[in-house]
């Protein structure tokens, strides 16, 4: 009797992935593992290679757990490797290529404003008005700590204007009034007033910065909107940093190298901005002993800072589907159908 394929499901910390492929058990046989393990690190790496040296599928939750040529090579097992989204950049395709691997992803996305937009004005709104704070204060029998910062008139910067950018800044425009500058290293007015028209917004509503520096400058809400590159890791440096005012607020709900850490630990801890908003990290999860963790924010001097664990696309139903899709893919394979939204 030949034995059924074995598939593995990482990195599926809310544990809602199974029940998407309840109906295949009897024709694979299937293991989940919540707990990330980063390969970068040697250690984590060996025994993440000896975790899923048994599996012929693997399906790998966006950028949670990388795949390197090296990590690839260790696993003669795998057939087939599943990942979420319309893209994973933590993949190296190349040499699944080499290897005969084909990798699919998935590519639904609820209609309407796009789950990471919704979580950017969270963050930007919780921050600007205390309300993790206050929550946490009224429950442990305070009151009123500080004031709270008026969006209506402030100038968001909009750090990269692509599809995800131009819908925070449509809302910054259409529900704060609010005006918008945006700055990345090839963005033309042109592109602005594109992106602004793509929206439903005048031209002119986007207005480029006439420099990085005059962007940090200016900003009263930094937004960060940027891929993850090599060019683009450590965008906002220290000397950017030190550019901004000192009641000015920095929102990150793209990817967490994107900013250099260290500087902004430095800024916020000697509160030389109002605060920071944070949904991504590096490395995630956060390790339990990471300064932001265990720092006394909003005290002493120090900014306010906001923490919440990647969930800028944890939506149901945004989550649900990408499962849907691999489990539909899992079961193409199964038949020996072609695979849906091949990416090599």
């Amino acid at each position: 009797m030949t034995p059924k394929p074995r598939f593995a499901i990482l990195d599926d910390y809310q544990g809602i992935g199974r029940a998407h492929f309840a109906h295949l058990e009897d024709r694979v046989e299937i293991a989940s593992f919540p707990e990330t393990l980063d390969p970068r690190d040697p250690a984590q790496r060996d025994a993440l290679v000896q975790r899923l040296m048994p599996f012929d599928v693997v399906l790998a939750m966006r950028e949670r757990t990388p795949f390197s040529a090296q990590t690839i090579a260790a696993l003669p097992n795998l057939q087939l490797l599943l990942t979420t989204g319309t893209r994973n950049l933590a993949l190296d395709l190349d040499a699944f290529t080499q290897r005969g691997i084909p990798v699919a992803g998935t590519e639904g996305r609820p209609p309407g404003v796009n789950s990471t937009v919704q979580h950017t004005w969270a963050l930007i709104l919780a921050l600007a008005r205390h309300v993790a704070r206050d929550d946490a204060a009224v429950k442990a029998g305070g009151w009123q700590g500080s004031l709270v910062m008026n969006l209506s008139g402030k100038q968001l910067g909009l750090l990269g204007l692509g599809k995800l950018g131009s819908q925070v800044g449509k809302i910054a425009v259409q529900a704060f009034g609010m005006k918008v500058i945006a700055w990345s290293a090839n963005l033309t007015q042109e592109k602005a007033d594109a992106q602004a028209q793509a929206q439903g917004l005048p031209v002119g509503s986007f207005v480029v910065a006439a420099s990085k520096a005059d962007f940090f400058t200016h900003a009263d809400v930094l937004s960060v909107h940027c891929v993850l590159s090599d060019r683009s890791r450590g965008i906002v440096g220290a000397a950017d940093v030190a550019l901004m005012k000192p009641t000015a607020i920095i929102i990150n709900t793209s990817r967490g190298p994107l900013i250099d850490e260290p500087a902004l630990l430095d800024a916020l801890n000697a509160g030389r901005i109002r605060g920071a908003a944070l949904d991504v990290f590096d490395p995630e999860p956060l390790p339990l002993q990471s300064p932001w963790r265990t720092t006394a924010w909003g005290q002493d001097g120090r900014s306010e800072v906001l923490l919440s664990p990647h969930m800028g696309y944890g939506e149901e139903d945004l989550m649900d589907g990408w499962y849907r899709e691999v489990a539909e893919n899992l079961e193409r394979w199964l038949n020996g159908q072609e695979l849906l939204r091949k990416m090599n």
